[in-house]
């Protein structure tokens, strides 16, 4: 099964984002291979949700990306920056993508494991 590099998931990410009137950016670029992304999903009224991958399989058998919540409910800024900063100790190849939809998760599917 064919998986995305890192790199060209998130390049396509942005693109679709910008196709649907959406602003979305690189926070922090990763690895471009298979550096783990995570997806702040900006709701323009100071909170966000945080998408990651999955404890599990980061990919489903059809070769999608999967993400779930990393909080149950919507956080401040602070909040994902100091989880980040958590979790780039254990692993410096990640990526932060910030997406702004004020009423969804930036057209991405997650789980709410």
């Amino acid at each position: 099964m064919f998986r995305l590099k890192s790199r060209i998931w998130v390049e396509g990410l942005l693109r679709r984002c910008e196709t649907q009137g959406k602003f979305g950016a690189v926070i922090t670029a990763g690895a471009d291979e298979a550096g783990a992304v995570y997806v702040a999903v900006n709701h323009l009224d100071n909170t966000y949700d945080l998408l990651g991958p999955p404890a599990g399989p980061s990919h489903s058998e059809s070769g999608e990306r999967q993400f779930r919540k990393v909080f149950p409910q919507r956080v401040a800024w602070d909040e994902i920056r100091t989880h980040m900063e958590k979790q780039r100790k254990f692993d410096s190849d990640i990526w932060v993508v910030e997406v702004e939809d004020r009423s969804g998760m930036g057209g991405l599917q997650w789980s709410a494991e």
